[in-house]
This record gives C-alpha cells, sequence and structure tokens, in this order.
C-alpha cells in the first residue's frame, strides 16, 4: 500500500541544489533543495505553479544545470550537462509538454531519440519493442500511428514510452495528467503504482492535492524555490500539507471604497469555446464587470479560465455567444483590435505570448506602443525617448535587468519577465485589464506593489479582470469573485463577504451558488 512500503535503495538524489539564471540575481529558483529518489517507491514533488518544481526536475534529468549542489546517482556524484547523459546514467524525463513530431508515427517519434538513430535505422524493431512496452505496462498505443491522429492521453502515453525504451531506473514526470481524462489519470496512477513495484524509482510532479494521496509513497512540499518538508504518506494528511504548501496566513479582503460607476466595461453574454484538443471549454459564460471593479475568477486550472482569457483577448475564437468592450461587440476580433479598444492583457503564459524571447528588454518594452510618436516618427525608432521609458518601467517595478539594449529577454528569470510585462501593460492607465496570474514568480515586495497598483488603478477607473489560482490574491483584491468549475461559472459572490471554505467547495464542484 502507498506510503508503507519499506525504505529502498536511493537511487538518485540531489543536495543543496541551487538554481540561479545568468545576470539575474534576485532570488534563486531554487534555494538549496534535497530531495531522494528510491527504488520502489513514487515520490511526489508537490507545489503550486512556480513554486520550481520543473526546473528541480530539469536539473536532476539533465536538462538544466546546477548552479550549487550536487547531484548523486546510487550515492556517486554525477554531472549532468544534457539529458542523454541523464539517460546515461539511468534516469528519464516525462515533460509536461509533449515533445513530439506530429507529422511521425509513435515508432519514428521513439526512433529520434535513439543515439544510433538514422534514415537506414530498422523501424520495425523499434515498433516490436512498443508493443512490448505498451503490453507490459498497460499504455497500449499503436507504434504505426501517427501523432497527429492520437488523443492527448494517447500523446501522453507516446512520451512514456519514449523514456520507458531507454529501461531508466528513475522516471521523472512532470505533471503528467494536465492532459488527461480523470479515467486516464486512474489508469496512469496503476500503471506507475507498477512501475515502482518492478523496482523503479518514480518522481511524480503535480499541484493537485487529491493526486498526491492517489499515488504516493513520500512527498515532498516545495514553496517558492524552497523544500518545506518531506513526508511519509502515512504520516501525514490533507491539512499539514496544505499548511506547508500555501502557509498558515489567512485571506483578507483589502478595504476599499465601494464601486462608484454603473457602467459596463466588459460584458461576455453565453459565450462558449473549444479547448486545445476540440473539446468543450466554455459552456454558457455570463457575466459584466464595471468600470472602476475588480471581478477575481478562481477556480482549479483546467477549468476553462485559460479560454476565457484567450476569447476575451482576441486568442481564441468563440464557438457561441458575445463579448462587449465598453458597449463594442468584439466578439471574434483579433488581438490588436482588443489592444486598441483599451484592453490591457498581462498573459497566463508570459514566455511564450507575454514577450519574444529573442527580443531585447527595450524592445519587449514597447512591443505595443513602437508605431506611434513618440516612440517613434516616420517609422524610425526614437532610441532615447525608448530607452527613458524603459529605464522607467525596470525601476519602477525593480526588474533586474543587465542592460536594455544587449540583454535578450529569454536570459530573464520569469518573475523579472513578469515585472516588464506588467510595467508594460500598466504604464499607460488602460481603460480594462485582463489578468492572468500577475503576481506569480513575484517576491512578496513586488506582489505588494502589485497589488497596490491594481487598487490605485481601480480607484482611477480601470476595470481589471482578475484570474488566478492564488485564492488569497483573488480574496484580498476582488470586489466580487465569481467561480469557474468545467466551463461554467458556478458561483458568484461579494469579495468582503466571500469565505475560503464555500469558494473551495464550488472550485472543487461540491456546491454552487448560481
Amino acid at each position: 500500500m502507498a506510503g508503507e512500503l519499506p525504505e529502498g535503495e536511493v537511487l538518485l538524489e540531489g543536495k543543496g541544489i541551487c538554481k540561479g539564471f545568468p545576470g539575474v540575481w534576485e532570488y534563486l529558483i531554487l534555494d538549496h533543495v534535497d530531495i531522494d529518489i528510491r527504488a520502489g517507491e513514487v515520490h511526489t514533488l508537490l507545489g503550486e505553479n512556480g513554486a520550481g518544481k520543473t526546473v528541480l526536475a530539469n536539473i536532476l534529468s539533465g536538462f538544466y544545470t546546477l548552479t550549487e549542489g550536487q547531484v548523486y546517482v546510487r550515492s556517486q556524484p554525477v554531472t549532468l550537462k544534457s539529458p542523454r547523459d541523464g539517460l546515461r546514467h539511468g534516469i528519464g524525463m516525462v515533460h509536461q509538454e509533449l515533445m513530439l513530431v506530429r507529422p511521425f508515427t509513435v515508432a519514428e517519434n521513439v526512433a529520434l531519440g535513439l543515439a544510433e538513430f538514422n534514415l537506414s535505422y530498422p523501424i520495425r524493431q523499434v515498433e516490436r519493442r512498443v508493443r512490448e512496452l505498451s503490453e507490459r505496462y498497460g499504455l497500449w498505443v499503436d507504434p504505426k500511428a501517427r501523432i497527429e491522429d492520437l488523443s492527448a492521453g494517447e500523446q501522453q502515453r507516446v512520451e512514456i514510452i519514449k523514456v520507458l525504451y531507454h529501461d531508466p531506473d528513475v522516471i521523472i514526470l512532470d505533471e503528467p495528467t494536465s492532459l488527461l481524462t480523470p479515467e486516464e489519470a486512474d489508469h496512469l496512477f496503476a500503471v506507475l503504482r507498477g512501475m515502482a513495484a518492478e523496482g523503479h524509482g518514480v518522481l511524480f510532479i503535480t499541484h493537485k492535492m487529491k493526486e498526491v494521496f492517489k499515488v504516493s509513497d513520500r512527498v515532498t512540499v516545495l514553496k517558492l524555490g524552497k523544500a518545506m518538508g518531506t513526508k511519509r504518506l502515512s504520516e501525514t494528511d490533507e491539512e499539514e500539507l496544505s499548511r506547508l504548501m500555501f502557509g498558515e496566513h489567512v485571506a483578507i479582503h483589502i478595504e476599499r471604497k465601494p464601486v462608484r460607476s454603473n457602467k459596463v466595461a466588459l460584458e461576455v453574454q453565453d459565450l462558449h469555446a473549444l479547448g486545445p484538443e476540440g473539446e468543450p471549454a466554455l459552456r454558457g459564460v455570463s457575466f459584466a464587470l464595471r468600470e472602476g471593479e475588480i471581478l477575481g475568477i478562481a477556480g482549479v486550472a483546467g477549468n476553462g479560465q485559460s479560454e476565457l482569457i484567450e476569447v476575451l483577448t482576441g486568442l481564441r475564437k468563440a464557438t457561441q455567444g458575445r463579448v462587449l468592450v465598453f458597449g463594442k461587440d468584439l466578439t471574434n476580433r483579433s488581438p490588436r483590435e482588443f489592444i486598441e479598444a483599451g484592453v490591457a492583457h498581462i498573459p497566463e503564459k508570459r514566455r511564450e505570448i507575454g514577450v519574444v524571447e529573442p527580443m531585447n528588454v527595450a524592445e519587449n518594452i514597447v512591443l505595443k506602443d513602437y508605431r506611434k510618436p513618440p516612440f517613434s516618427r516616420h517609422s524610425i525608432l526614437n532610441i532615447p525617448y525608448i530607452t527613458k521609458h524603459s529605464e522607467k518601467v525596470v525601476a519602477e517595478f525593480e526588474a533586474l535587468v543587465p542592460d536594455l539594449w544587449r540583454s535578450q529577454t529569454r536570459i530573464l528569470s520569469g518573475g523579472n519577465i513578469q515585472r516588464l510585462i506588467l510595467g508594460r501593460e500598466t504604464w499607460r492607465r488602460p481603460p480594462l485589464i485582463i489578468a492572468a496570474h500577475p503576481t506569480e514568480g513575484l517576491d512578496a515586495k513586488a506582489i505588494r506593489h502589485t497589488w497596490g497598483l491594481f487598487l490605485k488603478l481601480r480607484e482611477e477607473g480601470t476595470a481589471i479582470l482578475l484570474v488566478s489560482e492564488d485564492l488569497d490574491e483573488v480574496m484580498a483584491l476582488s470586489d466580487r469573485i465569481a467561480v469557474m468549475f468545467e466551463g461554467r461559472i458556478v458561483g458568484l459572490v461579494e469579495g468582503a463577504e466571500a469565505r475560503r471554505e464555500e469558494l473551495g467547495l464550488m472550485m472543487a464542484g461540491a456546491h454552487s451558488r448560481m
């Protein structure tokens, strides 16, 4: 039974693991983390988004080099410079983002990762091995099927088979259930328990508490880059793990003047949209956001919040319903039309959507302004003005930037990129802000600054739609809170009257106030 197995051999261990990025010294992404994975166990790494779980996994598997500390394989110190180094030492990782070539077959995708692969490689041999692994672990998938024809769950199986093909001692899985149905997730948990029973060490990464108790022997909680403790599952409970994960502080609604305006800035009417795999993601969402109001959207990740934000910023098409911005119908209009209507967007995917990573810092700061005076005249950039403006944004948000014009944005930490995005989107005091996880990756001081800025903008009349998985943030800032579950709004409460317990029940689908 999970949590009761005797201690096995330590297959992989990290001691004092630290990770920072060149030119960024604000804080360590990982701060002296200790962890070990043993034969015959599923060790779960639990933490909020941005806690550093993926960074730690990338270090243990060779995708990242560490800044300080040491990795040990079977008690021997090793230096992992690449994923191939990891595989050579018996460590394989299944990433959260699928890394598959869609036009290729399952077997061809597996073969791409083989050191000896070339155009004359016997693909039939790979197909036979894929079938063997599929049957052995209950991960059935047709080796001749093309990736583009497979469901998300089947593609996840292919990713796992790609790793198992190398017969690793340790298997690391980063948020593997994010694309799976509940039934597929339960099957995966059974597969992981089977791997552990064979003597593998499994490191399972998640931010979902219920998954911990379905599959784990031990659990390590990571918070803001620090290990908060490792517990045997038989010696802990949800309350203790939640305390380690979120802390013991109680969310407090920040006092503010009542919303003074009845003018609607954003109106959403019976909105429907499909998700990335063509599944229904929004199922009739309706609400109105007034000028000078902060409306918080609370919910567990994957319940339609991402799709809602994308529809409201022109990045995803609605299949039904309307989006009105200050009375103007912008349904299925382009992102530029939303920007021109006064909609500022702090995106969920800051690296993919929020910035252009190969561009320098100054270019990213004026990404939405460079076409207009005084940032440019007659298509010629006003470099002195852009420099002065960028320096002001960087200073206000205390972003650590080596050089405005010579530093590519990709070298910055996630927290510093978030600071640049916040500065870029708020400096012009926009009438409407769509903010997704605006303080993710920020330290306490930067969070307080952002909260204060949002409340100041609210006082000036800006309408803010705040989408966050941080319930403390939603409860502290929101005038009203809407709870999303399975693509619907299942509750709408006044911020000052919101109770964590009731919001939690609604987020879990156990309660409704609509």
